[in-house]
């Protein structure tokens, strides 16, 4: 089958998904007032509280859900073939990212802007703050762990990339530097640095970088030196101002995300590649993870993600120029997010083949297929790339350049915040050692997720790429049922049905309590003793969020009088 009718399918069920069902949630659900005064209006600073248009407001909300996260997790999944992982895309996207991410908004919107964890306190109980504050813990350190590993893998497979990739760093701190002084819109000015940034391209491609003399010499493999490196400029970028790179980073590679989509859809259209992945696959080697219920966790982001509630509530809701917005914002969001894991899906099981790599190959086992995920990607992104006359060697480029863009924005942000929830732990614990500077929590943020990745699994097996990922997911995915329990509990409190958040809810809590359970029992038949607590600590977190959520439920149900209604805080 042409992946070009694929694609076409499934872009049309999000175009109906949001006609409708996002009128019905933003009508009948979340009970959207346009006439609402939001937080952006009410403590308007010129900062953080800023009233935004919704398309500028839409650009920023998804270029910071958007990372490499919706491009990896559907590379892996796709182990199990083509038809499982696009329809939890699709029907994740839908009904469960979109409900999670708008709501996610609104709930802060009418609070506030609140953030997620602060709202677990008021909406839940007090209880639910600290629950909040271990999930996302365990997350970033996974988030940070992974994603380091797969810059490295593309930086040693891709040396091409490394003079791209580091050139757009000085790149974006001159683009912050040009848009302060001079007061003057980011979208000329960022369009031009991505025009710069793939000049670097052909460069990168005539002079590419490898650092295995160097790695010899420290008696490390290249792999485990740009690990070290990563880290090492996690722990400087964390410490500076947002606005020095992040930000300005950020306009780069929301550009680049278009961009990238934009050669996925086109060069099908061109190329009319067809699927050759099996639509299931049923010739699974022995002692692979079954795709019931792993796919659920492989896949988060671009099916749901409980990092998106983080930023809903963090940074989104205090630019919401009107309540409707949040519509097009966080639900379209969603919908952004969805599109570039079908493109994941699309590229590792149609593109491929336009390189001469046989899919076959490249998933013969689920360790083959975690571990070669990206690579699968990022040459299959050349594959469409090439129908548009864009030569294979600077397509593939082109991809890892991209991945390892959005990667490493993921891995500033993550060790930033990171670095907050270490803080606001310490404050918990009633200790001040950490609210000292920002030296010792920085090196907690950068130091624990370095270990992680760098610690070698059952008989000296390094780099255990797709068991971390799925604890990554297991993890995101509790985040995500803590943000539907507090959107549920404060529908339900508003006097409206919550149906809409409790089925995502529990169709999350039961597939990441099974998939913890599961991984508890191989991780132990293994001998994997690193993973193996990790993954014990958080299934004890399920089971308390699963706790605190039916206790909380009940108490609604009741006496909803007795509960606060959008309690004020400080903003």
């Amino acid at each position: 089958m042409p992946a070009i009718v694929i694609a076409a399918a499934v872009m049309g069920i999000f175009a109906l998904g949001y006609r409708y069902y996002s009128s019905y949630l933003a009508n009948r659900v979340y009970g959207l007032d346009p006439d609402f005064v939001t937080p952006a209006h009410e403590f308007a600073d010129g900062v953080d509280y800023v009233p935004t248009n919704k398309h500028v407001l839409f650009g920023h909300h998804f270029t910071s859900v958007a990372g490499a996260a919706p491009i990896v997790g559907p590379a892996i999944a796709v182990f199990w073939g083509w038809l499982p992982a696009l329809v939890w895309v699709t029907l994740g996207t839908v009904f469960a990212a979109g409900v999670h991410d708008f709501g996610a908004i609104i709930v802060s919107v009418r609070n506030r802007a609140q953030n997620i964890g602060t709202l677990a306190s008021t909406v839940i109980n007090a209880r639910s703050r600290t629950l909040f504050l271990l999930i996302i813990f365990f997350l970033l350190t996974l988030v940070n762990a992974v994603f380091a590993i797969v810059i490295a893998n593309l930086f040693v497979a891709n040396p091409g990339a490394v003079i791209p990739i580091f050139f757009e760093i000085p790149l974006a701190i001159g683009l912050g530097q040009y848009i302060y002084r001079k007061r003057t819109g980011a979208l000329v000015p960022s369009l031009a640095a991505v025009a710069l940034l793939y000049v670097m391209i052909p460069v990168g491609s005539a002079f590419p970088i490898e650092i295995d003399g160097v790695a010899a010499a420290l008696g490390m493999g290249p792999r485990t030196l740009w690990i070290v490196i990563l880290f090492a400029y996690a722990f400087i970028s964390s410490r500076i101002p947002v606005w020095v790179l992040l930000q300005p980073r950020d306009y780069v590679n929301s550009h680049q995300l278009f961009i990238a989509l934009g050669i996925v859809f086109l060069g099908l259209a061109v190329g009319l590649d067809r699927i050759v992945a099996p639509a299931v696959n049923t010739d699974l080697p022995a002692g692979s993870p079954n795709w019931f219920p792993f796919l659920f966790v492989t896949i988060a982001c671009g099916a749901i993600s409980g990092f998106h509630s983080l930023v809903s509530s963090g940074t989104t809701s205090k630019q919401l120029d009107k309540e409707t917005d949040a519509r097009h914002v966080g639900y379209l969001g969603a919908l952004g997010e969805g599109s570039l894991a079908l493109g994941a899906i699309l590229a590792t099981t149609a593109g491929i083949t336009a390189v001469g790599l046989n899919w076959g190959e490249q998933y013969t086992d689920f360790g083959t297929a975690s571990t070669g995920a990206v690579g699968n990607f990022v040459q299959g992104i050349a594959g469409f790339a090439s129908h548009l006359g864009v030569p294979i060697a600077l397509g593939t480029i082109f991809a890892a350049v991209v991945v390892i863009s959005f990667a490493a924005t993921t891995m500033d942000t993550g060790v930033r915040l990171q670095r907050y929830i270490i803080e606001e732990i310490g404050e918990i614990a009633g200790t001040s050692v950490f609210k000292r500077g920002l030296t010792l929590p920085t090196l907690l943020a950068v130091i624990l997720p370095l270990a992680l990745a760098l610690a070698p699994g059952p008989e000296g097996e390094t780099f255990a790429f797709g068991r971390l990922w799925t604890l990554f997911g297991t993890t995101n995915q509790l985040t995500a049922g803590l943000a539907l329990a507090v959107i549920a509990v404060w529908v339900t409190r508003s006097g409206r049905n919550a149906l809409a958040q409790l089925v995502p809810l529990v169709f999350l809590l039961f597939m990441t309590t099974w998939a913890l359970i599961l991984n508890l029992r191989d991780f132990w038949q293994a001998g994997d003793w690193l993973l193996l607590p990790l993954d014990l600590v958080i299934l004890a977190l399920a089971v308390w969020l699963i706790v605190e959520s039916v206790i909380v439920f009940g108490k609604v149900r009741r006496v909803p009088a007795e509960l606060p209604q959008d309690e004020p805080a400080a903003p």
